[in-house]
C-alpha cells in the first residue's frame, strides 16, 4: 500500500512540474547604461521595456506566458558590460536587449552568441557588428555606412568645400568617421582638412579646437557622443569661433543642450532617425501617449525607443515560432518577420541582422533648444 501512495505522489509530481513549467515568465534581459554619462539613455531604455512588458502582459503575455524583464547596467563600459552579459546568461534569458553604444555591444556579442542569446541591440550602429556572421545578434538601428552616406549628401548640400571631421576612437565614432571622410572623397568637390580623435571624458578641448581652427574648415563634423559635443559647442562659443558642427547620431539626447548652453548648441545640425515627437506611427503614437501619462515626459531620444521595437521584435518571434527556442527564434527574425509594425516604423531584418531601410533624417537645433526636422530632399 505505501509503495501504490508512493508511486502515485510521484506521478502527481511529474504532472504538475510540466504544467507548472508552462505558466512559468519568459525572461527577457535589458542591457543599459543606467550609471555614466550615457545614464540618460538607459534610463529611459528601462522605463520603455517596462512599459511596454506591461501591457503585453495585461493583454496576456506571449504563449500564455507572462514576460519578466530583467535589466543590468552596464555603466556605457565594455568591461563593466562583459560583466553584466556573463551575468545575465545565468539567470535564465531567452533574449537581450541592447546596448546603447557600439563598442559596449560589441564586448558582448561573443558572449551573448556563445550562450545561444538572441541580442537585438538598440544604439549600436557600427558596421562590423553585423559582418562577424553571429547568428543570433540583431539591431534595431540602422547601420554606419548608411549615416556616413547620409553626412556626406548633408555636407555637400550645404557646399562646405574645407570639411574637418573629429571623432573619438570609440568603435562606433571612428567607424562613422571613416564612412563619411570615404563618401565624401567618393564625391568629389571637397577637401578634408582635418581628420583625427579627441579623447573622451575630458572636460577641457580648447587644444584640440584651437588646432581645428588652424586648419579653416567651412563645417566640422562631429561623430562622437553628446557629452563631448556639447562640451565642444560651448567652448567653441566662449572662443568666439562660429564655425558650424554637425553631429552624428549619438549627438541626439536633450542633454547636448543642456551642457552646451541653448546660446552655443542653436543652429547644430544633426543626423538621426526621427526624435520620439516626430515618430507617426499609430504604433507610435499610441505609446508615447502611454508613456507621457505615466511618466509626464516624452523619451529623450529615439534610441531608448528603438530598444522598445527590440523588446517587440523578440515578443514577436516567440510567438511566430511558438517557442523559445534560440535557432527558431533567429530563423523567424531573418526570414520570416517582415515589416512588423513598431514604434519607429516597419521592421525587417536581413540575412546579416541588419535592420532594413532608410531611417536617417536631418535635425537642426532651434533658438528654443527643439530639435528641428529638416526637410527631406
Amino acid at each position: 500500500m505505501v509503495k501504490k501512495i508512493l508511486l502515485f505522489t510521484l506521478c502527481l509530481s511529474l504532472f504538475y512540474i510540466p504544467m507548472g513549467f508552462a505558466k512559468s515568465k519568459i525572461k527577457i534581459g535589458l542591457m543599459c547604461p543606467q550609471t555614466g554619462s550615457w545614464a540618460s539613455e538607459g534610463i529611459d531604455m528601462k522605463k520603455i521595456v517596462n512599459l511596454l512588458a506591461e501591457d503585453i502582459n495585461k493583454k496576456g503575455g506571449v504563449l500564455g506566458r507572462k514576460i519578466e524583464i530583467i535589466d543590468e547596467d552596464d555603466g556605457g563600459d565594455p568591461r563593466t558590460a562583459a560583466l553584466a552579459a556573463n551575468k545575465l546568461c545565468t539567470r535564465g534569458i531567452v533574449a537581450v536587449i541592447g546596448t546603447y553604444g557600439s563598442s559596449v555591444t560589441e564586448a558582448t556579442q561573443n558572449i551573448f552568441n556563445e550562450n545561444k542569446i538572441i541580442q537585438i541591440a538598440n544604439g549600436s550602429t557600427a558596421i562590423r557588428l553585423t559582418e562577424k556572421g553571429y547568428k543570433y545578434f540583431f539591431r534595431t538601428c540602422p547601420r554606419d555606412d548608411e549615416q556616413g552616406r547620409v553626412a556626406a549628401k548633408t555636407i555637400k548640400k550645404f557646399g562646405f568645400k574645407r570639411v574637418a571631421i573629429l571623432h573619438d576612437n570609440t568603435t562606433y565614432a571612428k567607424g562613422l568617421a571613416e564612412e563619411a571622410k570615404q563618401n565624401l572623397e567618393k564625391m568629389g568637390g571637397v577637401k578634408i582638412v582635418f581628420f583625427d580623435a579627441l579623447t573622451p571624458g575630458e572636460r577641457d578641448y580648447t587644444t584640440i579646437l584651437t588646432k581645428l581652427q588652424s586648419k579653416k574648415p567651412d563645417v566640422v563634423f562631429f561623430t562622437g557622443y553628446y557629452p563631448e559635443a556639447g562640451l565642444l559647442l560651448k567652448q567653441k562659443k566662449e572662443m568666439g569661433w562660429n564655425v558650424p558642427f554637425i553631429g552624428g547620431d549619438a549627438t541626439n539626447n536633450p542633454d547636448l543642450v543642456k551642457i552646451a548652453g541653448l546660446d552655443a548648441a542653436k543652429g547644430f545640425y544633426f543626423l538621426s532617425p526621427p526624435v520620439p515627437q516626430d515618430l507617426d506611427t499609430p504604433q507610435a503614437k499610441a505609446f508615447l501617449k502611454a508613456y507621457q501619462a505615466k511618466y509626464h515626459a516624452l523619451p529623450g531620444s529615439v534610441w531608448a525607443v528603438l530598444s522598445g521595437d527590440a523588446l517587440l521584435a523578440i515578443v514577436k518571434a516567440i510567438d511566430g515560432s511558438k517557442s523559445t527556442d534560440p535557432d527558431k527564434m533567429a530563423y523567424y527574425l531573418h526570414y520570416k518577420l517582415k515589416d512588423m509594425p513598431g514604434l519607429t516604423g516597419k521592421i525587417s531584418f536581413n540575412e546579416k541582422g541588419d535592420r532594413v531601410g532608410d531611417l536617417y533624417r536631418v535635425y537642426k537645433v532651434d533658438d528654443k533648444g527643439n530639435f528641428v526636422l529638416q526637410p527631406k530632399d
